[in-house]
């Protein structure tokens, strides 16, 4: 695993982050909820009544609590490094974490399916370019012909100057939001040292050489973007 992708491992093996995780998307991430929202939307264009959903970068059980509530005859399987936050999302589940069956370990761990659709939410920005690609074309492996998967993470244009200028607007956004200062001011360091950030057509274009086709931005937020693809 890249030093960077470790670095943040780490930090979800933390029992007093992952305890305050839920706080921290919707403070750093514009539209949070309605990304949830639109992601549904965009696997339900495809899939059948009783979809059965993978969701890579599971922990935390967010978007998958989200979907279950919106789509009651859905099925999950959610794979996350991070065992602790794995148990978060059951937690987060509730009385539908019978609904999701709960993986820890990386792509290459999850079960062949064929699964209906995916999703990947604020995941595969701490991979390299090469794993984004390797990861993505694992994702469509395991997908029914035709299925969607819905991506969706840091991405921003990474000129002279403007990966700053954009790393600022991602913090002031979160201060604007109701996160502490100092802790925002950690965490912009955090992705400036060790988030392998790519530009919106680049990473448009790992989809494309994972085997996607059809690939449309849905979603464009300051520092975040999120993408359609289908198997």
């Amino acid at each position: 695993m890249a030093e960077g992708a470790q670095h943040f491992l780490d930090h979800f093996k933390d029992p007093q982050a992952v305890a305050r995780y839920a706080e921290g998307p919707r403070r750093f991430v514009p539209g949070f909820d309605a990304l949830h929202r639109m992601t549904g939307i965009l696997l339900a264009e495809r899939v059948p009544e009783k979809a059965h959903i993978l969701v890579l970068g599971a922990g935390g059980g967010l978007e998958m609590k989200a979907m279950a509530d919106a789509y009651p005859h859905w099925t999950f399987t959610g794979v996350d490094p991070a065992g602790e936050m794995l148990r978060l999302a059951a937690r987060t589940m509730g009385d539908q974490a019978d609904r999701a069956t709960l993986v820890e370990g990386l792509i290459d761990d999850a079960p062949p399916g064929p699964f209906d659709g995916a999703t990947c939410l604020l995941t595969l920005h701490f991979l390299e370019r090469e794993e984004r690609i390797r990861t993505a074309a694992e994702i469509r492996a395991r997908l029914k012909p035709g299925a969607p998967f819905v991506a969706a993470h840091g991405s921003f244009p990474q000129g002279p100057g403007e990966r700053d200028r954009w790393l600022d607007r991602y913090a002031s956004y979160a201060i604007a939001s109701g996160a502490e200062r100092e802790a925002t001011a950690n965490a912009r360091a955090a992705v400036a040292a060790h988030v392998a950030m790519l530009r919106p057509e680049d990473d448009e274009a790992v989809l494309r050489a994972a085997g996607f086709h059809g690939v449309e931005q849905f979603y464009a937020a300051f520092t975040w973007r999120g993408w359609v693809g289908y198997a």
